[in-house]
């Protein structure tokens, strides 16, 4: 047994962790590449974090991480296949908003439960969404934005990333709040939605933040506003819609976080908990995060399982008024 190895048993006994899968689990896993299924289609906001972290947790253990990305269903294809795979710790779900909080709500029959059917095991981060316009569309700022929105119901046409998902759901809060009748155009995962923008389907699009950074520092998108309750360190410049828009109390943020399969091993997910919260606060890793626009949030097993519970119940109200069903 190598020294690592050793020291992480030693670990594992005194805290009482003495049943034979919790030994097994160390002394064998991972024996394989470690399966990341991602709700997401490539290139999208589910993948964005895993390659930020990847290389360090393959170093950490012995075994790499890749992404197997099953859109879907609002997510929900990817959560289900997740929550049966062999609880073995060699697949894991990149938990988000739009599965393991909004999905409880919009299905009136979902083919797993967030809480039980998918351990937690750390959240990575939190992130605004954004509203953002073409470079090229004329629109400067909120007020332009809203101005049009309300005279002009022919162009209120906003993309998301699907109907249910964090970007739908902000939208219809967004319109409702300013009291204007906007039209959603549902597009299948966030880097879809991101194309419709750019090739001008929608007047503008609500969503992730990272997936807008690199179009508008290449000049062909603009942020008009954050839609969490407070302005970013990185991107001081850009308002929240709470100063933009004159809407008071509008506060919506995103994240992302990884689960296991039902039955995986405590010592498993305890851990994949250290490792991935010591990489997280590690300065490069968290550097890299704040540069497309999110924020390094981790929470352990225990923590992450309160604050799932708790988005549930708050999106649950904002499903309901929108009347967003996937059944």
């Amino acid at each position: 047994m190598n020294l690592q190895r050793r020291n992480w048993v030693l670990t594992s006994l005194a805290m009482g962790l003495t049943g034979p899968s919790s030994i097994w689990a160390q002394s064998n896993w991972p024996d394989k590449p470690i399966r990341v299924i991602s709700a997401g289609t490539p290139g999208g906001s589910s993948d964005i974090f895993v390659h930020i972290i990847e290389s360090r947790m393959k170093d950490k253990l012995g075994q790499p991480l890749y992404i197997d990305n099953k859109p879907g269903a609002g997510g929900m294809t990817a959560a289900g296949l997740a929550s049966v795979a062999p609880p073995n710790g060699l697949t894991l779900f990149v938990s988000n908003l739009a599965t393991n909080a909004i999905g409880v709500s919009l299905y009136s029959k979902p083919t797993f439960n967030p809480q039980k059917d998918l351990p937690p095991i750390a959240r990575l981060v939190t992130m605004t969404n954004a509203v953002a316009v073409r470079a090229d569309s004329g629109i400067q700022n909120m007020q332009q934005l809203m101005a049009i929105l309300k005279s002009d119901r022919k162009r209120a046409f906003y993309g998301s990333a699907g109907i249910g998902t964090s970007s739908h759901l902000t939208g219809h809060m967004f319109g409702k709040a300013m009291g204007a009748d906007l039209t959603h155009v549902p597009y299948k995962g966030t880097a879809a939605n991101l194309n419709a923008l750019l090739a001008g389907e929608v007047l503008f699009s609500i969503d992730n933040l990272p997936i807008y950074t690199s179009h508008v520092k290449a000049g062909t998108l603009r942020l008009l506003a954050v839609t969490q309750a407070q302005r970013l360190n990185n991107l001081p410049e850009i308002p929240t819609v709470q100063e933009a828009a004159g809407l008071p109390g509008f506060d919506v943020f995103s994240w992302f976080g990884l689960s296991a399969s039902t039955g995986t091993p405590p010592a498993i997910l305890e851990r994949l908990a250290a490792e991935v919260v010591a990489t997280l606060k590690e300065p490069e890793i968290a550097e890299k995060i704040r540069a497309v626009g999110a924020e390094p949030a981790p929470l352990g097993p225990n923590e992450y399982k309160a604050f799932i519970s708790d988005e549930v119940r708050k999106w649950s109200a904002i499903v309901k008024s929108s009347g967003a069903s996937a059944d």
